[in-house]
């Protein structure tokens, strides 16, 4: 049943509460650099994250763990000033939170005070539940991020969907409502079986944002650079693409060349 949206001038953590309530889907999106964040803002996207996988789409590594504290504000700094409306929401790299709760507060404060951001996010449930009240009671808040979290890769060994067993399902369900108790705003809740998902977004009273978790929950995310295609390799079922912007910059890219060689570029109107 569709729902009659409400416009929201800005968004809050407040805000996403509240559609949730009001049964109104969430959109999120990615967002690493000024210019993207001020086009996915200028969209109407709820949520921008500045997410690990800059590491990924930006620098080019295997996995997300390389990337630093200062490389994540840098990037996040980016976006915060590009913003009008939605909630910038960025993600606290491995590393920086999960051994001592001091340290989560301290990389935490780093990113509100330096970046200017909304929120911050960590992965993970019980195991951090220390650092997560940490972060909160400082008045700073926390997005959740549980089933595949890419930070721990390699304790896993696979990209593989999580949480098909009953013992971790369990685990993950009540990994969401200890994180609600906790005070967190929201969760992401990546490629975790649909049926699954759909029972945590009914057992918690926070937004359960999925990629790759199905239709029954509050919300989505995705990397903007798979949806708009500029990027080929990452090819899972749970990725809509938009666009196939590969294919459009190069052919762009390709006939500006052509027309350099050629003396075309500029024409008359193209030069002073």
């Amino acid at each position: 049943m569709s729902v009659a949206k409400k416009e929201y001038k800005r968004i809050t953590t407040k805000t996403l509460v509240d559609m949730k309530k009001r049964g109104e889907k969430i959109s999120m999106l990615t967002a690493y650099d000024f210019t993207m964040a001020k086009i996915v803002d200028g969209a109407g996207i709820e949520v921008i994250l500045v997410g690990d996988s800059a590491s990924n789409v930006m620098a080019g590594h295997e996995t997300t763990l390389p990337i630093t504290l200062d490389q994540m504000i840098y990037h996040a700094s980016s976006v915060v000033r590009a913003i009008t409306r939605s909630l910038v929401v960025v993600d606290i790299p491995f590393g920086s939170y999960q051994s001592d709760p001091k340290e989560a507060l301290r990389s935490a404060i780093r990113i509100m005070k330096e970046s200017g951001a909304h929120a911050v996010k960590v992965e993970g449930g019980k195991e951090i539940k220390e650092s997560v009240k940490r972060i909160l009671n400082a008045g700073i808040p926390v997005m959740g991020h549980l089933g595949l979290t890419p930070q721990s890769i390699y304790k896993f060994g696979t990209y593989t969907v999580r949480a098909k067993e009953e013992e971790e399902a369990d685990k993950l369900k009540q990994d969401a409502i200890l994180l609600e108790k906790a005070g967190c705003f929201a969760i992401v809740l990546e490629k975790v079986p649909a049926k699954l998902a759909k029972v945590v977004a009914e057992s918690v009273s926070i937004p359960i944002i999925g990629i790759g978790a199905g239709n029954g929950v509050d919300g989505q995310v995705l990397v903007t650079h798979d949806m708009i295609g500029m990027t080929k390799e990452f090819n899972p079922r749970f990725l809509r693409r938009y666009l196939d912007l590969d294919a459009e910059m190069t052919g762009a890219f390709e006939q500006y060349s052509k027309d350099v060689k050629s003396g075309d570029f500029p024409n008359d109107k193209e030069q002073y």
